[in-house]
């Protein structure tokens, strides 16, 4: 695959946002963010403290069921288990998810020269990553609510994803991954309703991803602009299709059963409620926007993004 030089970014390669910027500047400058603001959420969070009664474990407006006929027959207790259940489900989710993502990592750099800070910031990355995902096995182990992994079949189709998968597709995939999991963690922090150590795991996430979605938006950008043709439409397909996906493993309809609700009846509500997909167009409109900007959703791709319920 092509790749741009500090050359080409000096020379004014450039896309509809703008002049690119020389990768390893980008790397440095995340490096010397990752050494002041970085974290051990094994240290920095209080594990041992109780929960608190009557505190919710998910903002209520980022349940999934949240203002659908099945939610205003539930109970308060129910609302508020049923948001236990699915931050576990999301914690379980962010794990598979990393897992792809730092394998992907691994197979971007592995061919890159080992000195140059874009390698080092990305095994910086992926040592995030790691602590990432013990720290939402953690939260899981911490709580009533079981670990829910994703289904076989989206188990497989990571599984070919992390093989076939184009260089750009890749940092597609890890955006969507991350900015729609962002937007909500971002609502989440703050919120004073929400478990302490909730809020504590999603600060850390957020400070954290951060980085990591500079990181790869730049890397997508010149990817979109040097890499072949075919690379660039495979792509679009491959993003459009992951989309998809994500969309649908986005809440495991078993925490429906595991709350004492019909997961049947649970679904459908969830799938017509109006809420519900502002809520998912809401936390995916920025990346879109981003991935509109620079070529990704087009033609058969964009089809396959709205069909996902992410792109209006």
């Amino acid at each position: 695959m092509t790749t741009l030089t500090d050359a080409d970014a000096l020379d004014g390669l450039r896309d509809a946002l703008g002049l690119l910027k020389d990768r390893e500047q980008v790397a440095e400058r995340l490096l010397v963010s990752s050494a002041k603001h970085s974290f051990d959420p094994d240290k920095e969070l209080d594990w041992d403290a109780p929960f608190e009664e009557g505190k919710w474990f998910w903002p209520p407006e980022l349940v999934s069921l949240y203002d659908t006929p099945l939610w205003r027959r539930m109970s308060e207790e129910q609302r508020i288990l049923l948001s236990q259940h699915e931050a576990a489900a999301l914690a379980s989710l962010g794990i598979w998810f990393e897992l792809i993502l730092m394998q992907l990592l691994v197979r971007h750099i592995y061919d890159k020269a080992a000195t140059s800070a874009h390698v080092r910031y990305a095994l910086t990355e992926i040592e995030d990553e790691c602590r990432h995902s013990k720290m939402f096995a953690r939260l899981i182990a911490r709580g009533d609510a079981p670990w829910y992994p994703v289904s076989r079949a989206h188990l497989n189709l990571g599984r070919l994803f992390k093989t076939i998968s184009t260089t750009p597709g890749s940092f597609t995939a890890t955006l969507l991954g991350e900015e729609v999991l962002d937007w909500m963690q971002r609502l989440t922090f703050p919120d004073e309703r929400v478990q302490p150590l909730i809020r504590g795991v999603t600060r850390i996430h957020v400070v954290e991803e951060a980085r990591h979605v500079r990181y790869a938006r730049e890397e997508l950008r010149r990817q979109m602009l040097t890499a072949p043709k075919w690379s660039q439409e495979f792509t679009r397909v491959t993003s459009g299709e992951f989309a998809r996906i994500f969309s649908v493993a986005f809440v495991n309809p078993e925490v429906y059963t595991n709350v004492g609700l019909d997961k049947r009846e649970a679904m459908a509500q969830v799938k017509a409620s109006g809420h519900r997909r502002e809520v998912m167009q809401t936390g995916a409109k920025r990346l879109t926007d981003f991935l509109d900007d620079i070529g990704v959703l087009r033609g058969a791709g964009r089809r396959l993004w709205r069909s996902s319920g992410l792109l209006a």
